[in-house]
């Protein structure tokens, strides 16, 4: 490989040293660090440099010439071709290890600020079928393999139901097993495929944007429902009812099956409308006894058993005694409002998408809540210093943002509200910890407590507490 007239270097026998952020393998050479995928501490490898920066290159595994003691064997037949579970290969104890040490590193150093012990990692009890939510493709244009491709040969075969290749949008990778979701979520995905493929359905063209079938939703709940939503490019009635009556008649256990006809240039149903084959058109999660009610729009942790770890430990570090205003930024279903809702005087949840307010009012409205109050809209335009003073200034400010974490907006109306305490959940410990370096001008982080959603993947949830810093005449 060359980088215009010279050619970028390889390096053979190169011990791997660590895992660093986004989950790269992290080697050394000649002072120069060297960023790598697909191979742990402790490998010995051959690196092929594709990429040369000031400060660091990246380079591609061209082989493993010894393994790491630690490398144990991936347990997916789609491993590596698939763009999910990278770390099947590392121990799950390792996993932790690593995840742990990301927070670490990403809080010091990006955020500059002093740390409190950093409390071990509440790991996941179940390291497979962990995830409550799956979306598969369906594509004319199925992933080949190597040996296919060196072949030569034409293959008619093409129709796929499964996830895409990484980093191609126009390929899809046939699934046959995935270990993310529970085995019904398997039973369902191969009989549609085989359906579909002995009744002649066109699979979408992913290029040329045509065809009938796209996509296929399988929600789960830990109580035992299913959510079925198939996404069809074009409306042909009687093939989609002959489709969605196969799918009732042979999987009497899914509680709700939806449909949309989705003819836009993208995959999501946010901004489409969801119609009802068969029940009422969401399932249920629950939660101490609590009901949390999730529509084909909602957001909900994927993983629904450790989001109650995690929301057990939002509650413990918010420290409610049932005297306190609370404030839930990014509310979503209004889970954690509803969660922490009996230990505080009153909560006010935010979220910007309007179906999820509803289910959250709802949610509230179901378990006989009545101290929650729900608002949508785009969170800069709400929390505003009128909405504070109008609804309360809070006590404790519970935020969960997505991976990009908060606008400057949201942070000064955080600094302007004031509150004792802020529990800050977060996906990304990077964007947390910019965030975080820009509260702590009156904030100090006193609790960090990681949590492990995703199992055989690099990301970590992480809970952050500030509380304020006293000033010196209340010391």
């Amino acid at each position: 490989m060359s980088r215009g007239n010279k050619p970028l270097p390889r390096y053979d026998g190169v011990e791997i040293l660590d895992i660093g952020s986004e989950g790269k393998a992290v080697a050394r050479v000649d002072g120069v660090v060297v960023f790598t995928t697909h191979v742990i501490p402790g490998d010995i490898v051959d690196l092929q440099v594709t990429k040369k920066r000031e400060k660091y290159q990246e380079a591609k595994v061209i082989q493993i010439q010894k393994d790491s003691p630690d490398r144990i064997p991936a347990f997916c037949e789609h491993f590596e071709i698939c763009g999910g579970c990278k770390w099947q290969y590392l121990p799950y104890e390792k996993q932790l290890f690593y995840k742990q040490k990301q927070v670490s590193d990403q809080l010091s150093r990006i955020g500059r600020i002093t740390l409190p012990d950093i409390m071990p990692i509440i790991g996941s009890a179940t390291s497979t079928f962990y995830r409550n939510k799956l979306e598969f493709t369906f594509s004319n244009r199925r992933w080949l393999t190597h040996e296919e491709v060196r072949s030569g040969n034409e293959f008619e075969d093409m129709n796929v139901l499964g996830f895409h290749v990484q980093g191609m949008f126009d390929k899809v990778l046939n699934v046959n097993k995935c270990w993310l979701q529970t085995d019904s979520s398997n039973d369902i995905r191969n009989a549609v495929k085989k359906y579909a493929l002995l009744n002649n359905l066109a699979f979408y063209d992913l290029k040329n944007k045509e065809g009938f079938l796209r996509n296929l939703i399988i929600r789960t709940t830990s109580t035992g429902e299913i959510m079925v939503i198939v996404n069809f490019f074009r409306e042909e009635r009687e093939k989609r009812e002959l489709l969605l009556q196969f799918l009732t008649d042979s999987f009497p256990a899914i509680t709700t099956l939806l449909y949309v006809i989705n003819q836009k240039g993208n995959d999501t149903i946010t901004d489409q409308e969801v119609n009802i084959f068969k029940g009422d058109g969401f399932i249920t999660e629950e939660m101490e006894g609590l009901k949390f009610r999730i529509g084909p729009k909602s957001f909900y942790q994927t993983n629904s058993l450790q989001a109650y770890e995690l929301y057990k430990a939002t509650r413990e570090f918010a420290a409610l005694t049932g005297n306190e205003v609370v404030y839930d930024l990014y509310t979503g279903t209004g889970t954690i409002a509803c969660f922490v809702a009996k230990q505080a005087k009153k909560v006010v949840g935010i979220e910007y998408v309007p179906e999820a307010i509803e289910d959250a009012k709802l949610n509230a409205s179901s378990n006989k809540l009545s101290n929650t109050n729900f608002f949508a809209g785009d969170m800069k335009e709400i929390l505003t210093r009128e909405f504070i003073t109008e609804h309360g200034h809070p006590d404790v400010i519970i935020t969960d943002p997505p991976r990009a974490g908060m606008s400057d907006e949201v942070i000064n109306s955080i600094l302007f509200a004031s509150p004792e305490r802020i529990v800050y959940v977060s996906c990304n410990p990077a964007t947390q910890a910019r965030d975080i370096s820009l509260l702590s001008s009156i904030y100090m982080v006193t609790k960090v407590q990681p949590v492990d959603m995703f199992p055989h993947t690099h990301h970590v949830e992480n809970i952050v507490l500030l509380e304020k810093i006293k000033e010196s005449s209340e010391l």
